[in-house]
């Protein structure tokens, strides 16, 4: 049973990622901070993993998003091995934001 788009000629939501340049971008910023996060995970306790997400990421900052504040004061004292684990993987070096996100019911 073939399904038919409920809307003629619409296009995926890939179609839309590889055609639209904001998205694309977007998309890119995102891939970049899953492998920051990625090149860090070493230096993590593997403990508090399961509390930490990679985040937003710009020019200037990563945000690394955690589960609460207890998390948050173990990785600012982490942080300066944070920093040296990615410009040892060759990152470029830029401010590491660390916010509480609790999870949401």
């Amino acid at each position: 049973m073939s399904h038919k788009p409920l809307v003629p000629d619409s296009l995926s939501i890939r179609q839309v990622l590889a055609h639209t340049e904001p998205l694309q971008r977007l998309q890119q910023r995102v891939k970049a901070s899953n492998e920051r996060f990625n090149a860090v995970r070493g230096c993590l306790p593997a403990a508090l993993l399961p509390h930490i997400k990679a985040g937003p990421l710009d020019e200037d900052q990563w945000t690394l998003l955690v589960s609460n504040q207890a998390v948050a004061a173990k990785l600012h004292h982490l942080q300066p091995h944070i920093e040296a684990a990615l410009q040892g993987q060759g990152w470029r070096p830029c401010i590491l934001r660390i916010k509480v996100q609790p999870n949401r019911p």
